[in-house]
């Protein structure tokens, strides 16, 4: 199972997510590195950690459609993979994330026109490049549901696959950030049995490595982590383990 770290892009600095709050949301405080510089951050979890593979979620972009072009660049010059949440709407902002250095895609349910665009960008991208994530709070989608003709969590991803997506982000906001524990664990093995085949990476609430040997179990192949990092109550140790 991997371990992804997310990077949290407000005003082009990295901040600490909590529970999709994202008015409250400040500068991470880290035990790994001063500041909240993206790339001194994503520094410090290759060279602490020893991880290279980032999920950056690009708030600017999501709320504000504002892409932080520069920082994707910077951090794939650096040698960094990057997912990119930019919140896509349309084909041009998917061009420019990649053209930027993305290694891929994440097109979240919040931001997403629905099946058919998801169907189009895997055509146009290939289902390698895309990743389509889950959003939920408390469990329930989040974003317009309309274009899916409905809000059964699973019946979304039966048609994220229909439409070619070979990976799946289950992310909850509601944990975010809250270190109590993954909620995404029932809906998660629900998937698994009905999708052996698809990839799915989850996240949200993860404490310690007990909660990483839970998702391991289940047959989770990623899970996102930022707050059990940043803290230390998750380190190399537990991070080479899984590895």
């Amino acid at each position: 199972m991997q371990i992804v770290p997310v990077i949290d892009l407000m005003n082009s600095l990295v901040v600490r997510g909590v529970a999709g709050e994202r008015d409250k949301y400040l500068p991470v405080n880290s035990s790994l590195v001063p500041g909240a510089a993206p790339l001194e951050i994503a520094r410090a979890f290759r060279d602490k950690l020893g991880l290279e593979e980032l999920y950056v979620a690009d708030l600017d972009a999501i709320i504000d459609r504002q892409l932080n072009r520069d920082i994707y660049r910077t951090l794939a010059e650096e040698g960094f993979r990057i997912l990119v949440d930019a919140g896509l709407r349309d084909t041009a902002s998917a061009e420019e994330v990649l053209a930027a250095g993305a290694s891929a895609l994440i097109v979240g349910l919040e931001t997403s026109a629905g099946p058919t665009h998801l169907s189009q960008l895997v055509n146009q991208f290939g289902a390698p490049q895309l990743l389509f994530s889950l959003d939920l709070i408390q469990g329930e989608p989040l974003g317009k549901t309309e274009p899916w003709r409905t809000s059964d969590p699973l019946e979304i991803v039966r048609q994220a696959v229909d439409a070619g997506v070979e990976r799946i982000i289950v992310l909850d906001l509601a944990g975010v950030g809250s270190s109590a524990g993954v909620t995404t664990l029932r809906l998660c093995a629900q998937l698994r049995s009905r999708f052996d085949r698809l990839q799915l990476i989850t996240g949200g609430g993860v404490r310690d490595a007990d909660d990483l040997h839970k998702l391991a179990e289940l047959g989770i192949d990623g899970v996102l982590v930022a707050t059990a990092l940043h803290t230390g109550a998750i380190g190399r140790r537990e991070i080479d383990s899984f590895a």
